[in-house]
C-alpha cells in the first residue's frame, strides 16, 4: 500500500530527476552527432553551376484570318444570281454575284449615242473655227465673228470630255454588276438572297477570309512585358533580334499545331480594359486545321536565360517567410538557405539570388534535415552530378482577354 511522500523525499525527487536526465542525455549522445545518438542523415547533394536556360512564354490567344474582307456592291440593283457555293474556296476575280445589268447597259447606251452628238458639235465648230481664220485676214469677217466660233469650238471640246467621262462611268458601272472576290479565300455565308434590291456598298453580300497563312492574335500582360525588358536590359535575359520569336499553338485538345510561326507584330499601346498589350504570329495553313475565332494557347520560344542557377524542385523547401533549400558547408554539416525562386524549367526551378556557383546542394534527404536543427552533421552518398534540370523555362500568364 503506497504511503504519502514527505516533503523532504519530495524536494529530493526534484533535484535528483533533472541530474539524471541529463547524465543519461549525456550517455546517449555522441559529441557533435545528431540529438538522441542517431546516425547522421544520409542525404545527396549537387554542385551548382550556372548553364544557359531556354525561356518560353505561354499566353491565351485567338486565331484570325490573314485577310478578311467584307464583300459589298459598288452600284445600286437588284442581285440577279448568287454565282458561288458557300463555305467554297473562291478565287481573286471570281464571280460571287450578279447584279441586274440590263439598267446599266442602257445608261452606257445612251453615253454613247451622247458622245457621237458631242463629237459631230466639236467637228461643226471646228471646221467654222478654220473658215473664218482666212476670211478675218481679209478683213471680209468680223473680229466678234472669229471669237465666236473659237469659243463653240472649246465648249464642244469641253461638252466631249464630259460626255467620255459619263461613258467610262457607265461602263465602270456595267462592270460592277459583275461582283467578284477580291483576294482568294474562303467564303462565308451570302447574307442576302437573289431578288433583293441591293443599295450599293451599304449592304454586306458576304465575307471572303484567307487562312493561309493564319495569324494568331494574344494578349501580353503589362507587367510581363516590363519584367522582359528589365531583364533584357539587365543582360539577365537573351530575347530574339527584332523580338521575332518563335511559336507554336497548342489547340484546344491539348495538342501542338504541326507547323511552327514567327512572331512579327507587337502593338506600342495598352489596352487599359485588360491590362496588355496585343501580339501577332503568323503561322503557315495550307491545309486549313486552323480556322478563324477559335480559342487556343500560343508557346513563344527563343529567349535564353545566361548563366542561370537552376535546381531541382524537390530541393527546393517552402516556409512563411518564403523559399529555402538545405546546403552542405565545407565542415560536412547542413545550413539552410532562403532563395528567391523565379521561372521554373522541366522538374527545377530557376534561382534568382540566394545560391552560388559551388554551393552544394541537398537533393535528396530534405525531409529528414527538415526536422532536425541546422548545423548538424550529415553523411553524403553518391552525389547525382550538377544541380538542375532538363527543358525550357517557363513562363505562363494568366488568361489575357482579346481587346
Amino acid at each position: 500500500m503506497m504511503t504519502a511522500l514527505s516533503s523532504l523525499e519530495i524536494h529530493r525527487l526534484r533535484v535528483a530527476l533533472p541530474i539524471a536526465l541529463a547524465l543519461l542525455a549525456a550517455g546517449c549522445k555522441p559529441a557533435g552527432g545528431p540529438p538522441g545518438g542517431f546516425p547522421p542523415p544520409v542525404v545527396s547533394v549537387a554542385v551548382v553551376e550556372p548553364k544557359d536556360v531556354p525561356v518560353t512564354y505561354e499566353y491565351v490567344a485567338q486565331t484570325a484570318g490573314y485577310r478578311e474582307v467584307e464583300v459589298r456592291a459598288r452600284v445600286t440593283g437588284i442581285l440577279l444570281k448568287r454565282n458561288f457555293r458557300e463555305g467554297a474556296v473562291v478565287k481573286r476575280g471570281e464571280s460571287l454575284f450578279t447584279i441586274d445589268p440590263v439598267p446599266f447597259q442602257v445608261a452606257l447606251a445612251r453615253a454613247e449615242a451622247d458622245l457621237g452628238v458631242a463629237e459631230a458639235r466639236l467637228a461643226q465648230a471646228r471646221r467654222e473655227s478654220a473658215r473664218l481664220k482666212p476670211v478675218i485676214a481679209a478683213k471680209a469677217a468680223s473680229q466678234k465673228e472669229l471669237d465666236d466660233a473659237i469659243s463653240a469650238e472649246q465648249i464642244a471640246e469641253a461638252e466631249v470630255k464630259s460626255i467620255r467621262a459619263r461613258l467610262t462611268e457607265a461602263k465602270l458601272n456595267l462592270e460592277y454588276t459583275r461582283v467578284e472576290s477580291p483576294i482568294t479565300g474562303v467564303t462565308s455565308r451570302a447574307a442576302v438572297s437573289e431578288g433583293t434590291l441591293v443599295s450599293g456598298p451599304g449592304v454586306l453580300l458576304t465575307t471572303v477570309t484567307q487562312t493561309d497563312p493564319m495569324y494568331v492574335l494574344f494578349g501580353i500582360p503589362d507587367r510581363e512585358f516590363l519584367a522582359v525588358r528589365r531583364d533584357a536590359d539587365a543582360g539577365k535575359l537573351k530575347v530574339p533580334d527584332g523580338g521575332r520569336f518563335k511559336a507554336e499553338v497548342r489547340l484546344a485538345d491539348g495538342s501542338l499545331y504541326g507547323r511552327a510561326g514567327t512572331v512579327n507584330f507587337a502593338d506600342v499601346r495598352v489596352n487599359p480594359q485588360t491590362g496588355s498589350s496585343e501580339a501577332r504570329a503568323e503561322f503557315p495553313n495550307p491545309g486549313n486545321l486552323l480556322r478563324p475565332g477559335e480559342f487556343s494557347r500560343i508557346v513563344l520560344s527563343g529567349a535564353v536565360r545566361p548563366g542561370a542557377i537552376v535546381v531541382p524542385q524537390r530541393a527546393v523547401m517552402e516556409s512563411p517567410k518564403g523559399k529555402y533549400v538545405f546546403l552542405v558547408n565545407a565542415e560536412g554539416k547542413s545550413e539552410i538557405r532562403p532563395v528567391e525562386a523565379g521561372d521554373w524549367t522541366g522538374d527545377s526551378w530557376v534561382i534568382n539570388s540566394g545560391l552560388k556557383p559551388g554551393d552544394r546542394l541537398v537533393v535528396d534527404g530534405v525531409a529528414k534535415l527538415s526536422l532536425m536543427p541546422p548545423g548538424v552533421p550529415v553523411k553524403i552518398e553518391d552525389s547525382p552530378g550538377p544541380a538542375g534540370g532538363k527543358g525550357p523555362a517557363q513562363k505562363t500568364s494568366a488568361p489575357a482577354k482579346k481587346s
